[in-house]
């Protein structure tokens, strides 16, 4: 009975070291995922920031240095594209993006909507960057003959506020047209087809129609509007992550400085990441400034002047102060 005594005791060592064995895997494990949760951000350390298909944030995101400084802080960058600024806005309402940009007409309609948000800052004014598009054979050849014409435009955004501008020169009514509400893929689809008469854009898109469509510039921005960028984050976002924005001003900053001497550079940066050819998107980085500035008393009153407007013709229902969206300690002289 000594071979059953000693099986007994193998069998219990063995029962011992799987044990022990399964111990060490389990620490190793645990120790594993207290280390991924050291390296990887949680859901609250996450920055969401959106985009458009053109602008200064394309150019932080493809050089990637900004999601290495997160990085460095504890913050993973998650990058989601807009077709235009009111759709960036409408996300931003409903809580899927943290921080954003777009042209002057969206955050008009934004905070008529009661959306929650600050603003940052903005480029300088770049009116050459929007137009009035019509093909290239059309018989428009002046704002004056778009009366009873179809106009495609993504509505609420900064070339909506382009098209009243161009009427008013005009001496028309904004009844006197009839505004075809579209996202920038669908109206270049329609007035590629002849669904539209004439197409209000901005870059890439407008270079894209130029140089691909063969469309014909009736009128840019120059004369008739700023055409400012501006950037913007929720305020509970910009109250609880101050580090994060703060890191963001100085990531457009130090693009701004570098793209303004490097347009070829920044074409060729893009490219790849926009699906555009380089030579088109240099265009587009040529009728454009770059250097990132604070809000100010002139760039609130500019934009209480659109909104005005925008109240005015009934395009947004009340009455909005811009001022009470901006930095308290930026507001002092605006209206």
């Amino acid at each position: 009975m000594k071979w059953m005594g000693r099986l007994f005791q193998i069998v219990r060592r063995a029962a011992t070291w799987l044990v022990a064995g399964v111990m060490m895997v389990a620490l190793a494990a645990c120790g594993a995922a207290a280390q991924t949760s050291e390296l990887q951000p949680t859901g609250d350390k996450i920055v969401h920031i959106g985009y458009q298909k053109y602008g200064t944030l394309n150019i932080v995101k493809a050089q990637g240095q900004f999601d290495k400084t997160m990085q460095k802080l504890g913050y993973k960058v998650e990058w989601t594209e807009f077709p235009g600024g009111p759709q960036l806005l409408e996300a931003l309402r409903a809580g899927s993006i943290d921080i954003g940009h777009a042209g002057e007409a969206p955050p008009i309609f934004a905070q008529a909507g009661n959306t929650p948000f600050v603003y940052l800052g903005h480029e300088p004014s770049s009116p050459h960057s929007e137009a009035m598009l019509v093909p290239q054979n059309s018989t428009i050849h002046s704002v004056q003959d778009l009366k009873g014409k179809k106009i495609a435009l993504n509505k609420g955004s900064n070339v909506h506020y382009l098209l009243v501008k161009l009427l008013q020169s005009a001496g028309l009514q904004y009844q006197d047209i009839q505004p075809v509400y579209l996202a920038p893929a669908d109206a270049r689809a329609a007035f590629q087809k002849g669904s539209v008469d004439a197409w209000v854009i901005w870059d890439p898109y407008y270079a894209v129609a130029q140089t691909d469509l063969k469309a014909r510039v009736l009128v840019d921005g120059q004369a008739h509007v700023a055409n400012q960028e501006f950037y913007f984050a929720s305020k509970r976002f910009e109250e609880t992550h101050k580090d994060v924005v703060q890191a963001l001003i100085k990531a457009i900053g130090e693009t701004d400085a570098w793209s303004k001497n490097h347009r070829k550079e920044v074409a060729q940066l893009l490219a790849p990441q926009l699906g555009i050819d380089s030579s088109v998107l240099e265009i587009a980085a040529n009728r454009r400034d770059y250097g990132f500035q604070p809000m100010d008393a002139k760039t609130i009153n500019e934009q209480q002047q659109i909104a005005d407007t925008f109240q005015s013709m009934g395009l947004i229902p009340n009455p909005i102060r811009v001022a009470d969206d901006v930095d308290s300690r930026l507001t002092e002289g605006a209206k």
